[in-house]
């Protein structure tokens, strides 16, 4: 089961994050505005990352997260501490099973076959009938947290939310380094 999990989260996320490619993921960001970023100048991780089940190796989820965020915080000039370092950061990944229903008014100008075809293009249909479009997708959410290490409170969580796509579970990491430089994008003081 939690192989299945981790699978499942790892679809999640590369569907989101290919979503970009398309018309782009929500991106959100949220900063304590007592929080000074002059003062921080390395950063590590959180022991248990929000990504990884506990006990289990990182999965290759977490790896391609955290090679993507270790080049956006280092061409901010942030450097890497094994143990630990002024901010820590932090990622979770959370699915939810969405619909979305349209509806639309028939304009009765339809001269084709009809919905079962009988008319065969002689005569159209009466308008105002509603029509009513029902889709179902997945809708995956991206959080990465950065944590002040010595106060042990959170100074910055950037956000991403968007639909998954069979795209993204193809190429995962692909769809990782395009929406994590987005994110980050979102505070300009890092």
């Amino acid at each position: 089961m939690i192989r299945m999990n981790r699978k499942l989260v790892i679809l999640t996320v590369s569907g989101l994050f290919l979503a970009a490619c398309a018309t782009g993921p929500r991106l959100y960001s949220t900063q304590n505005p007592q929080a000074d970023f002059s003062i921080y100048s390395t950063y590590g991780y959180v022991n248990q990352l929000g990504t990884d089940e506990p006990g289990a190796p990182a999965s290759l989820l977490t790896q391609f997260l955290r090679t993507a965020v270790d080049r956006e915080m280092q061409a901010r000039g942030y450097r890497y501490a094994d143990q630990g370092g002024d901010l820590l950061v932090n990622f979770y990944v959370e699915t939810q099973e969405k619909i979305h229903s349209r509806t639309s008014t028939t304009t009765g100008r339809h001269v084709g076959y009809g919905y079962h075809g009988y008319r065969g293009g002689y005569y159209g249909t009466w308008g105002g009938y509603p029509e009513t479009e029902i889709t179902q997708y997945t809708e995956g959410t991206l959080n990465i947290d950065l944590v002040d290490a010595h106060r042990q409170e959170l100074v910055w969580e950037g956000v991403a939310i968007g639909r998954i796509t069979e795209e993204g579970r193809r190429d995962i990491q692909t769809a990782i380094n395009t929406v994590v430089p987005q994110i980050f994008e979102q505070n300009p003081a890092l």
